[in-house]
């Protein structure tokens, strides 16, 4: 074990930076909330005076043959308050002891390897991306084919190792898109049923902006290109390009060059985005517009943005909805939206059988138990299970519904961007050069950014 944890120390750094993801506040998502201090927190233990456990209602799972018990090592922060609720219930419910112990924002990597070195260590804890894949592999029990992964209805999130292994499943996760408010639409004429392609969203938007004095609206929002707002276009939109180069085979680490094959799809819906606004694209550049703002108060109809808006938006626009990044892609009729976590459960492989069965009830009732989900819901905006109770974010439930509908989610592919900062910055430069002037030998230049550049940054942080 000791040589186990040496190792990965080594690639701590490593992982820390990419658990960052998309969900990180210098890239558009929700940071995450701060600890209440800086050390751990944990479940206060259970009475040792109850000896006898309350009769278990209906949607209560059994307790765990051998007497198991569970050990979550969580990695939010903003939700602990809510684990420790759930994870009392279920032990007045069965009998079961759950303990959650909650990293500091920003220390679940280095608290992972503390607690895995102990006698009694996590059996239930999060592997998020493919960098934890290798590092924690051998500690994961394999979930193919077992009740919790039977529970999923979506294979999207889940981690697999280079064997097959299902290594961990994600039990939450965000999305992002074009937010639309739907009352807009109806206003200039059209409705939702006339967007399920480009040609749909591109008739609509050029048909409201050709309109706007007369609506007293505009189509899309802002896209400046400031630090505040461009990721929404350098690291959310660029997605579509990588996603649909994967063609079908998801990257599992950042490959040495991309093709570029899609971005004269990418040009379609950037260049309507853009050409069909409040703003004018020479004023990009410098900032200083309000996207969400403009949203909010009926300026446009469309804002490019994520699931953390909806809390944002959703009082001033209360039927606001999210639609996937139409681009004129091939069949992207059955297109979902951009989703991602870095929230996956594993099972501890070296746990004890009772306390790996006891650990699996638990999260099985997670998912299913009314109840349980909902509080989990309401703390984790969606989880991608068929029992579990339906998304109060109304974003992320626009994503649960096009998953169940049978469309594909476009997965977080921009994750892979190779020194990242850098190379938005390149994709910054050359964006705002285009806008001031959209002619073919500057939309070359973003080309140049896009695919040498991706090629240029790998080799400078891989050599």
């Amino acid at each position: 074990m000791k040589k186990k944890i040496v190792s990965t120390m080594l690639c701590a750094a490593m992982i820390t930076t990419m658990l960052a993801g998309c969900g990180g506040s210098d890239n558009g998502g929700t940071a995450d909330a701060p600890a209440a201090d800086d050390s751990a927190t944990e479940a206060p233990a259970a009475d040792d005076s109850a000896t006898e456990a309350p009769a278990a209602d209906d949607s209560a799972a059994a307790p765990a043959a051998g007497g198991g018990s569970v050990y979550w090592l969580n990695f939010k922060p903003e939700s602990d308050e809510v684990l420790q609720e759930v994870a009392a219930d279920y032990t007045a419910k069965t009998g079961v002891e759950v303990k959650v112990v909650t990293a500091a924002s920003g220390t679940y990597s280095t608290t992972l390897l503390s607690e895995m070195d102990k006698s009694a260590p996590p059996t239930l804890f999060v592997i998020g991306n493919q960098a934890g894949v290798k590092d924690w592999k051998d500690y994961a029990l394999d979930l193919n084919g077992t009740a919790i992964a039977n529970e999923l209805n979506t294979d999207a999130y889940n981690l697999y190792d280079e064997t097959g292994k299902l290594v961990s499943i994600g039990y939450c996760y965000e999305c992002y898109g074009i937010i639309v408010n739907p009352d807009l639409i109806e206003q200039a004429g059209h409705t939702m049923d006339e967007i399920k392609n480009f040609d749909g969203l591109k008739a609509v938007a050029e048909d409201i902006h050709a309109r706007a004095d007369e609506l007293g609206f505009d189509a899309f929002s802002s896209s400046d290109m400031d630090d505040s707002s461009s990721w929404r276009f350098t690291g959310h939109m660029a997605n579509l390009e990588y996603y649909y180069e994967q063609e079908g085979t998801a990257w599992t680490e950042c490959p040495p060059t991309i093709t570029g094959k899609y971005l004269d799809n990418f040009k379609n819906l950037y260049d309507l985005c853009i050409n069909n606004s409040l703003t004018d694209p020479k004023e990009l550049a410098t900032g200083g517009h309000d996207a969400e703002n403009e949203f909010k108060t009926g300026q446009a109809a469309f804002f490019v943005n994520g699931s953390w808006e909806y809390e944002a938006v959703k009082a001033d626009v209360p039927n606001a909805t999210m639609i996937p990044y139409y681009c004129g892609v091939a069949g992207e009729e059955k297109a979902g939206l951009n989703c991602g976590t870095e929230n996956c459960w594993a099972i501890n492989s070296k746990a004890s059988a009772e306390d790996q069965q006891a650990t699996m009830d638990f999260m099985v009732w997670c998912v299913t138990d009314p109840d349980a989900s909902r509080k989990l819901v309401d703390t984790f905006g969606v989880m991608p299970y068929k029992s579990a109770a339906e998304s109060t974010n109304g974003f992320l439930a626009a994503a649960d519904k096009y998953t169940s509908d049978g469309c594909y989610v476009m997965n977080w592919a921009t994750n892979f961007q190779p020194n990242v900062d850098s190379y938005r910055a390149t994709l910054v430069s050359a964006l705002n050069q285009y806008n001031a002037d959209q002619s073919d030998a500057n939309w070359e230049t973003v080309r140049m950014a896009f695919v040498d550049g991706w090629a240029a940054e790998y080799n400078a942080v891989n050599n």
